[in-house]
C-alpha cells in the first residue's frame, strides 16, 4: 500500500510542479500582450491551470504526504529530513497563493510587473524542487 501512496504522491507532486513552473511562463507572455484577444485568452489559460490543474494537484500531493506519514508516523515525525521537507513545502504554498494572487491581478488588469519579473519569478520553483527531492531521497539527516 506505502509503495501505491508514495507512487500518486510523486505523480502529483510533477503535475504541480509543472503548473507552478507553467503559470508564471503564462504571466510573462501576458504581460508582454497588448491586444484583447491574447489578453482574454491568457486570462482563461491562467484561471483554468491554476484552478484545473495547479490547486487539485498541491491539494491532492498534500495530502498523499500527510497520509504516508500516517502509515509510518513513529520514523517520520523524527525524521530531521522530513521537517525540513515540509518547511519547503509549506514555502511552495505560499509561492503558489502568490502566483495566484497575481492571476487576480491580471484578471483585473491590474498587472504591476514587467515580463522581467516573471522571468524571475518563474525560477523560484527550482529552488524548491531540488532539496525536496534530495531530501525525499537521499534523507540526509
Amino acid at each position: 500500500m506505502i509503495l501505491w501512496l508514495i507512487s500518486l504522491h510523486i505523480i502529483f507532486m510533477v503535475a504541480w510542479f509543472a503548473a507552478l513552473f507553467y503559470l508564471p511562463r503564462l504571466y510573462v507572455y501576458h504581460a508582454l500582450a497588448s491586444d484583447a484577444i491574447s489578453i482574454e485568452r491568457f486570462k482563461l489559460m491562467e484561471r483554468k491551470l491554476y484552478y484545473g490543474i495547479m490547486l487539485p494537484s498541491g491539494l491532492i500531493t498534500t495530502i498523499f504526504g500527510l497520509w504516508i506519514i500516517t502509515q509510518n508516523h513513529h520514523y517520520y515525525l523524527k525524521a530531521g529530513w522530513l521537517h525540513t521537507k515540509i518547511l519547503l513545502v509549506a514555502i511552495l504554498w505560499v509561492y503558489h497563493f502568490y502566483c495566484g494572487y497575481l492571476r487576480k491581478q491580471f484578471k483585473n488588469d491590474n498587472n504591476r510587473h514587467s515580463h522581467v519579473f516573471y522571468r524571475w519569478l518563474n525560477e523560484f520553483p527550482v529552488l524548491i524542487l531540488i532539496p525536496v527531492v534530495i531530501l525525499a531521497v537521499v534523507k540526509p539527516f
